[in-house]
């Protein structure tokens, strides 16, 4: 295990997590019920709640580094991206939203890069953990990806990088902010703007375009933990300024067990695609709903 790294146990997350303020451990007393209760109102509210120092600073500084030391294993791809992660179409005018590209310039630390023996790891793998995740989003149960690339990630963003608009593939996601750039890297969303009932495409165009006026941001600092409903809410990081890269830990978890990435989005993120991801090129995938990655 990495030096000075002390990873929870499956029943202790104490000293990694602030558990008076969040308790984890304790999620069927009245305290604990009224934090699921009150991040589900703002989930309602704004598709997104952020739990501020979720990590005790005390704890970052081991979080940090662990990122730190992960970062180089990061893949970085440049290229030009529409929300959808798709191909144009020819079909429809260059205004809608599946012709509006922007680059895309960032770098992803997969997942079978990440030990069992990491302290991010463990987290993701945490009962307790999992648990409150899912009471959050109003599951019973949740589910770590099958994807060997996409379970765990550190997304890691250096000068000039950014992730403009786009959904995510899974219907929420859950991030952790380990380091923060020195300017830029700014979260901004527009809540709830599509449904597994339409893409709301005229919409989704009025943002492109700069208007603003149903956009939230955020100013996300280290140690806050963030649960997002990305796979209806338009969102970006805007690029990021200054020497100090800004890591971002993604936990990514589904509804279903067996879950797996569409194998051109690992071959675009990660540059590669693992055993699975062939499988599924040869054989074909289904999802649960017909929106566009």
């Amino acid at each position: 295990m990495q030096a000075n790294a002390v990873a929870p146990s499956a029943s202790a997350l104490d000293g990694l997590i602030d558990l008076k303020t969040y308790p984890l451990d304790a999620l069927d007393t009245d305290t604990g019920r009224a934090l699921i209760d009150q991040c589900r109102r703002q989930l309602d509210e704004d598709g997104c709640v952020v739990l501020k120092n979720f990590v005790p600073e005390e704890a970052l500084a081991r979080l940090e580094r662990e990122t730190e030391r992960l970062s180089p294993d990061a893949h970085y791809n440049q290229t030009e991206t529409n929300p959808y992660n798709s191909e144009g179409d020819p079909s429809l005018p260059a205004t809608h939203p599946k012709n509006r590209f922007d680059d895309r310039t960032n770098g992803f630390v997969a997942g079978d890069r990440i030990g069992s023996d990491t302290i991010i790891r463990q987290v993701y793998e945490n009962p307790e953990f999992q648990r409150f995740i899912g009471a959050v989003v109003g599951m019973e149960e949740i589910h770590q990806y099958a994807d060997p690339l996409a379970d765990l990630v550190v997304n890691v963003l250096r000068e000039g990088c950014q992730h403009p608009w786009h959904y995510d593939t899974n219907e929420f996601i859950v991030t952790l902010m380990t380091r923060q750039s020195h300017g830029g890297g700014r979260f901004e969303y527009a809540p709830g703007i599509r449904s597994p009932e339409g893409e709301n495409f005229d919409e989704v165009e009025k943002v492109i375009d700069g208007d603003r006026s149903r956009l939230k941001a955020l100013d996300l600092q280290p140690g806050d933990l963030q649960v997002f409903f990305g796979r209806y809410s338009l969102h970006r990081v805007t690029p990021v300024e200054g020497d100090k890269e800004r890591h971002t830990v993604i936990f990514a978890y589904a509804k279903e067990p067996g879950f797996v990435g569409r194998p051109e989005r690992a071959e675009r993120i990660f540059g590669r695609m693992a055993p699975v991801h062939e499988r599924i090129l040869k054989d074909g995938m289904q999802r649960s709903d017909s929106l566009a990655d």
